[in-house]
């Protein structure tokens, strides 16, 4: 499965420039933001992995905001593709199908309310799941602040379990 996965993550990313916090020797200014590269670069390729603290986030570029997140999905997956669910832009995992808004971080699922004479399935939140990163654009730099660690979330776990793994953190 991980050989699987680390294939699947080459493949996705192997055409992404990525900047030199990916390997970890992230610069850091006086204020703690932690350079991740160039704006127009990020537009370009989409997206961009990086190390922040150690820690491996991704960067989307989507309608013309910049979201930062956990690289991985809160139940260990990485994920990657992006769809609007219910008026809100969200990662979804490839493999589990969790679906994660980039503004919060938020878990959504479909559930019904069997007490309703005609139950349909609405769109409701399982609460914050995945970590998000504060993300500043400084003439045309873009800086991501290191997370506060003060607040726990469930994608936490796996970001630090795959923090000293390697450039695309699969165990060895």
């Amino acid at each position: 499965f991980i050989n699987c996965f680390a294939i699947y993550l080459y493949m996705y990313f192997k055409d992404v420039d990525l900047p030199s916090s990916s390997t970890g020797g992230a610069e850091t200014g006086t204020d703690g933001l932690v350079f991740i590269g160039k704006e127009e670069d990020i537009k370009k390729s989409q997206r961009i992995t990086a190390k922040v603290d150690g820690r491996e986030i991704v960067v989307f570029y989507h309608e013309g905001k910049l979201h930062a997140l956990d690289s991985r999905c809160y139940r260990k997956i990485f994920a990657c593709v992006i769809s609007d669910i219910d008026g809100q832009a969200c990662i979804v995992c490839p493999w589990h199908k969790f679906k994660i808004t980039l503004e919060t971080g938020e878990g959504l699922y479909e559930g019904i309310n069997p007490q309703e004479p005609s139950p349909t399935p609405k769109w409701q939140s399982k609460g914050v799941k995945q970590r998000i990163h504060k993300v500043t654009i400084d003439n045309g730099n873009v800086y991501v602040s290191p997370p506060d660690l003060s607040v726990s979330f469930d994608s936490d776990y796996y970001a630090d379990l795959y923090k000293n793994g390697g450039e695309l953190a699969i165990p060895k």
